[in-house]
């Protein structure tokens, strides 16, 4: 039997009265064939295409209110004013969705985050889906589920998947051609699946901000890795088979593309001079431990994104079991269960 995951609340025309706000949540998603390396970082364009699970954790709830008296875009994040390269990319955000509406209000960004921020949890693609869901309608802006998605991309990457809920692919686009055409083309959607009933634990092995953050490691990774262009030839038969495994419902052939895809792209950074690592020990015992399951006959296989933080794979059947060793392995860490989540959604608007 195939399933649909639950897309988007559609974003209706609002009129353009003052004070106009919104309200939107999204999820983390986490790759299972990897987005690692843009050709176009003003327009978000990847090198590769990409495929996700939306998690059923670590939602982000963003609040728009558009304040015709500002003369300048405010922001918190969990309370605390934004600052630094936070506020400008909320900025930069909110500018894009002005020119697109014809609008000129500045706005006031409220985003309560639950997702651990800048540790390899996908935190920019819950955050920015759901301030590209809330900006939208605040602006009065209608988008179909194509269009919303190409702009929560220009906030960041990842998040153009988060729209979707449940397994979604984002499109790379044309490498070559007019630009316009290549925005145009690098969307996401959702991916159709069998009744696979997965379940992926998450082992945080460390929650702290990256030494290397993923921007400054795509660039050097692309830029003097010699692995960087075979993994990315690679990672384009992964997405052909990562599709039908999904579409026949084997999810342990989901799980051994998932693994070697992520293990390439990591290949890639070590290979980058100087090498990116985001690996711990810990990231290694956790792999071992994945490693040991699969010799006792669990399916379980692990993907890594740009951090030190494991995540595995499983049958939602086996993952107490899975949790329980990756517990033991990474006794300091924190351990949790997600399932597939819904996509970015309204919670409300008010005029």
């Amino acid at each position: 039997m195939l399933s649909d995951h639950p897309t988007t609340t559609a974003i209706r025309p609002q009129r353009q009265g003052a004070h106009a706000s919104a309200t939107a949540v999204a999820h983390p998603n986490i790759a299972l064939i990897k987005y690692w390396g843009k050709r176009d970082e003003r327009l978000v364009l990847p090198w590769t295409s990409s495929l996700s699970m939306t998690l059923d954790v670590f939602p982000t709830t963003t609040r728009v209110r558009l304040d015709p008296a500002a003369e300048h875009d405010t922001a918190e994040l969990n309370g605390a004013p934004a600052t630094g390269e936070a506020l400008r990319r909320i900025t930069a955000f909110l500018q894009l969705v002005r020119e697109t509406a014809g609008r000129p209000e500045r706005a006031v960004v409220d985003t309560r985050n639950t997702v651990p921020t800048g540790a390899g949890l996908a935190s920019s693609a819950s955050g920015f889906a759901a301030l590209a869901v809330a900006a939208a309608a605040a602006y009065g802006l209608d988008l179909d589920a194509a269009a919303l998605s190409r702009l929560a991309r220009r906030g960041s990457g990842s998040a153009s998947r988060s729209v979707f809920g449940g397994f979604a692919v984002w499109h790379a686009g044309p490498e070559s051609g007019p630009a316009e055409e290549a925005d145009l083309a690098s969307y996401a959607e959702p991916v159709p699946t069998a009744d696979i009933d997965p379940a992926l634990v998450v082992a945080v092995v460390n929650a702290g901000p990256k030494d290397v953050s993923s921007r400054e490691a795509m660039r050097r990774t692309v830029d003097t890795s010699p692995l960087y262009r075979p993994w990315a030839a690679s990672s384009k038969d992964d997405l052909t088979d990562m599709r039908a495994a999904l579409l026949r419902g084997d999810l342990q052939a989901v799980g051994e593309i998932a693994e070697r895809n992520a293990l390439g792209m990591h290949a890639t950074m070590l290979a980058a001079r100087p090498a990116v690592r985001y690996l711990s020990a810990a990231s290694v015992t956790v792999l071992d431990s994945v490693l040991q399951l699969r010799r006792d006959g669990v399916l379980a296989y692990a993907t890594m994104d740009a951090g030190p933080n494991v995540k595995v794979l499983c049958r939602r059947a086996d993952a107490e079991r899975v949790a329980a060793a990756v517990r033991d392995a990474a006794p300091q860490g924190t351990v949790l269960v997600a399932g597939p989540g819904p996509g970015a959604r309204l919670l409300g608007e008010d005029a």
